[in-house]
């Protein structure tokens, strides 16, 4: 089969796609080109980019297709962008191992790592910033990548830019912190709700759906709006780890947080297997000292049985921490 007899029959590379790796083997084989665009001005690639398919993606680019090519109706957008943003860090990686440039803008002045960070992609911003991504470029409105992971609320993603230099510029860390202090303050389920229904009404045509899902120690807030028969169509997602957050900024800086903020921070994640519990926990006990250890006892002796828990957490690591030896 030619290429041009497939096109008779009504099969593209863009339904190819879709179909699998083999439908798009045949098609390469038959002389389809790997550069070409729809009705759109998508590329078979953005498309295999944008849709996870990274085996698709890996033989676009050995067929020749230019990872870095933009497309779409304003030729705005980016293959590694589109990734980035479901973050598909599979896709990501091939597109640089491809050659694809990890800073380049899309329009708007998006980079890959800007998606990845302002919406709590971990992996994929790892991925992008040991193949070189700037981890202090900032967005198109001038926001540095840690300011904005601060917000989102991504501890790993936070830890992986610090690790990369993000914290390096002066400022840098503290407008970081101011940010996730000031996110402790805010309840992200009656924010979220209050923009969605002013954004489509409430009324009786649709109801409010709350999830939230724990994955590596952080939790994940979804909520969305969904119809009579149970489809959502609209929604937003907030990680909560800026309790954790905030305090590992406070230890690039040297701060240190009162106790009973760090056990605020601890309680408000509501469960002792957050990443906003340990790290509260674990600043706790880094201090050590006879202060730290009787504002634990304190805590085992209140009302409150999760305060009473994180009292004996502390106590546990603080009584762990005097069996290490010091390695003289």
């Amino acid at each position: 089969m030619t290429w041009a007899d497939a096109a008779a029959d009504g099969q593209s590379l863009f339904e190819a796609v879709y179909e699998g790796e083999d439908a798009v083997v045949r098609l390469l084989r038959a002389g389809a080109p790997a550069e070409s665009s729809d009705e759109s001005g998508a590329s078979p690639l953005y498309l295999a980019a944008v849709s996870d398919r990274p085996g698709v993606v890996r033989l676009l680019l050995a067929a020749g297709a230019d990872p870095d090519r933009a497309c779409g109706p304003e030729s705005g957008d980016l293959p590694i962008c589109g990734a980035a943003c479901g973050g598909h860090t599979e896709v990501v990686e091939a597109l640089l191992s491809a050659g694809a440039r990890p800073d380049l803008r899309e329009q708007f002045g998006f980079t890959a790592l800007r998606w990845a960070v302002g919406l709590g992609h971990a992996g994929t911003a790892r991925t992008l910033l040991a193949h070189g991504a700037d981890p202090c470029l900032p967005g198109p409105e001038g926001e540095a990548p840690l300011f904005l992971a601060a917000r989102r609320g991504s501890l790993e993603t936070v830890r992986a830019l610090l690790r990369h230099g993000a914290g390096a510029p002066e400022g840098a860390l503290e407008e970081a912190l101011g940010e996730a202090r000031r996110m402790l303050d805010v309840d992200l389920e009656q924010e979220m709700r209050g923009g969605l229904l002013e954004a489509y009404g409430d009324t009786d045509a649709h109801r409010v759906s709350v999830r939230r899902a724990v994955v590596d120690g952080g939790e994940t807030l979804t909520v969305e709006l969904v119809r009579g028969n149970g489809d959502p169509f609209a929604g937003q997602d907030q990680q909560t780890g800026h309790g954790a957050i905030a305090t590992l900024l406070e230890n690039e800086l040297g701060l240190l947080a009162p106790f009973e903020e760090l056990a605020r921070r601890a309680l408000r994640s509501g469960s002792p297997d957050l990443d906003n519990w340990h790290a509260c926990a674990e600043a706790l006990r880094e201090r050590g000292d006879e202060e730290t250890r009787q504002a634990a006892a304190a805590w085992c002796a209140a009302g409150d049985p999760l305060r009473r828990t994180f009292g004996a957490d502390v106590l546990a690591r603080l009584g762990a921490a005097r069996t290490i030896p010091s390695g003289d």
